[in-house]
């Protein structure tokens, strides 16, 4: 293409992009000093960008003149003076053409695509970090779960074998309770003659009917109206109430005390009396004695007060030629001891002393004590 008059070919720009097609009609005429006015130094390089103009469709035919873009003139730079308003032409720069290649400093060009800036990542760490806190979280409370568990299972464990501890030990007490009610009925299975004298004696006296002496006890209740209720032997005050007398006395050591004969059974030798003093009435036995049962007799053998011998039944002997039934016993007795009480080794009256068998040692004999409760109705 032919180069136009006047105008200086600028460097590094070929020819055909500076030579101007023929001015289409009604376009701006070109400036009379167009040529004359140099390119300053590397506008279209250091220059202030200028926004990139819009995009328009491609125009047919010769390029316009330089300093007018496809739609509107645009008036040519004024040396020394300010730039044309409005927009310059695409591609260029103060009337130049646009060089390929980055901008000085790395900048591009104005119009050109600029990359997105990198997405900032601290977002991303913070998902992380929350991610990691909560699965240290999930893990924490399943080894606490698990370690609940395990304590679980101790304290269960735990509780069995204490379970098992106490069941052992109140077995190991039922054990020692039942052997101790063994031992205590075996205790009191074993005769205890100084037990059961000092359980009797405070009950026993020594009975003074005239110029008779011989022993009585206190049985039972209290009698009605106060006092106590005692038996004795009627052969022991046979002389008093055969004379129409009634009174007697007790006696133990320095102590005396009256007493009225209230009833007698000659058959059965058996008498009862009461004092207005108060004693502890000994317990009569319902249970028939047996052959070999140990036995303590208490009386005032030869008037000797608060005297004891032990043996044991020798036999129960049935009733004979009148008399009632008696007991047998080996137990030494003596003139005095007659009305006295005869005991088993559970502190109760089986009989009442009675005689013993003349030329001979060992045979003493006592009446039944439930014959003279029977006969009597005082124990």
């Amino acid at each position: 293409m032919p180069v136009q008059p006047g105008v200086p070919a600028q460097p590094g720009v070929p020819a055909q992009q500076v030579a101007p097609p023929a001015a289409p009609s009604g376009a701006w005429p070109t400036p009379p000093n167009a040529g004359q006015w140099p390119t300053p130094p590397n506008a279209g390089q250091w220059g202030t960008p200028t926004p990139a103009a819009p995009a328009t469709a491609p125009v047919s035919g010769p390029l316009p003149p330089p300093g007018t873009t496809g739609t509107a003139p645009v008036p040519p730079a004024v040396p020394g003076g300010p730039p044309p308003a409005g927009p310059l032409p695409a591609g260029s720069l103060a009337g130049g053409p646009v060089p390929s290649g980055p901008l000085a400093g790395g900048a591009g060009y104005p119009g050109a695509a600029v990359p997105p800036p990198a997405a900032p990542r601290r977002g991303r760490w913070r998902t992380v970090v929350a991610v990691l806190v909560v699965l240290a979280l999930a893990g924490l409370a399943g080894f606490q779960a698990y370690q609940i568990d395990r304590l679980g299972d101790r304290l269960a464990a735990t509780d069995r074998r204490l379970a098992e501890a106490q069941s052992g030990d109140a077995a190991r007490l039922d054990g020692v309770e039942k052997r101790t009610e063994a031992l205590e009925k075996q205790a009191g299975a074993t005769f205890n003659p100084e037990a059961v004298a000092s359980a009797a004696l405070p009950s026993v006296f020594r009975v003074r009917a005239g110029q008779f002496t011989g022993t009585a006890f206190a049985i039972g209740k209290p009698a009605t109206g106060g006092g106590t209720n005692l038996f004795t032997n009627f052969h022991v005050v046979e002389a008093v109430w055969k004379g129409g007398g009634r009174e007697v006395f007790l006696e133990r050591t320095d102590q005396r005390f009256p007493a009225t004969i209230v009833k007698v059974d000659e058959t059965n030798d058996i008498a009862q009396l009461r004092t207005t003093g108060r004693f502890t009435g000994l317990v009569a036995t319902r249970e028939a004695v047996k052959s070999g049962q140990q036995i303590v007799v208490v009386g005032a053998p030869l008037g000797l007060a608060d005297s004891v011998t032990t043996g044991v039944v020798s036999a129960f002997r049935d009733a004979r030629d009148g008399s009632g039934p008696v007991i047998q016993f080996d137990a030494p007795i003596n003139p005095g001891n007659s009305g006295g009480p005869v005991i088993n080794g559970n502190k109760q009256v089986v009989g009442i002393a009675t005689a013993k068998a003349r030329d001979a040692e060992g045979i003493g004999l006592a009446v039944p004590i439930t014959i003279a409760c029977d006969g009597f109705k005082i124990c």
